[in-house]
């Protein structure tokens, strides 16, 4: 997405505030039409922004013996993902921001946070606490190593955003800086920090990351992605 776009969608969204209230009371006494309801006639939980819930709690407090609010967010401009609508294994921990891609048998490994924008090509694995920052690009058929983080731009809106190619090994704990573009078939060694870009079918390390070799058929061996990792 294009950070224009991204940041027109913020401003303009109705920014709320997400909760779970647990109540219980003369519950059949209510009218839930305005909130989601999730309960019988003594005891329910009511899920959604915490302005309208605060209204029935208001409004109905004669029915209500006692609640409990819980704060998910404050003033959140953009919802969670419907993680449905991606045929891909993700497992549980996983944060994903909607209006992010996610190209089928990709794997989204426990803890990682995906934001805005961002794009996982098929076939990828992102590992434990990834986190893939606003319009971040992933080829396909690359492995994320844990802890690495790919470095978001949405501001300045004029900033490139990373840009990794397809078939790329990352290792753990990398930083990939904004604008970065990490050429196909490449391998980023585990700790580096790619300031500069990284040319196809090489090898960098190091802090700031330089190229150290052209890829062989040793590294190749060393860095092969398992298809059987992906299938759903």
């Amino acid at each position: 997405m294009d950070a224009l776009e991204i940041i027109k969608l913020i401003k303009e969204s109705k920014k709320i505030t997400n909760s779970k209230t647990f109540l219980y009371g003369k519950l059949d006494k209510i009218d839930f039409c305005d909130v989601e309801f999730i309960g019988n006639e003594s005891f329910g939980v009511i899920i959604g922004d915490l302005e309208k819930t605060k209204r029935v709690l208001q409004e109905y407090s004669d029915y209500i013996d006692k609640f409990h609010i819980e704060v998910l967010s404050r003033n959140s401009a953009i919802p969670l993902a419907d993680l449905t609508k991606y045929n891909a294994r993700i497992e549980p921990g996983v944060t994903i921001r909607d209006m992010v891609e996610i190209g089928n048998n990709s794997v989204i490994m426990m803890g990682a946070i995906i934001n805005i924008g961002a794009v996982v090509g098929e076939g990828t694995m992102i590992d434990m606490n990834v986190v893939v920052g606003g319009r971040a690009m992933i080829g396909k058929n690359c492995h994320i190593g844990a802890g690495t983080v790919l470095a978001g731009v949405i501001e300045p809106p004029s900033a490139d955003p990373v840009i990794v190619g397809d078939n790329v090994l990352i290792g753990a704990n990398a930083v990939v800086l904004e604008g970065v573009k990490i050429g196909k078939n490449s391998v980023v060694a585990a700790g580096a920090v790619v300031t500069k870009a990284v040319p196809e079918n090489s090898v960098a390390a190091g802090i700031p990351a330089k190229v150290i070799k052209v890829i062989d058929d040793k590294t190749r061996s060393k860095t092969q992605i398992v298809n059987d990792l992906r299938e759903l």
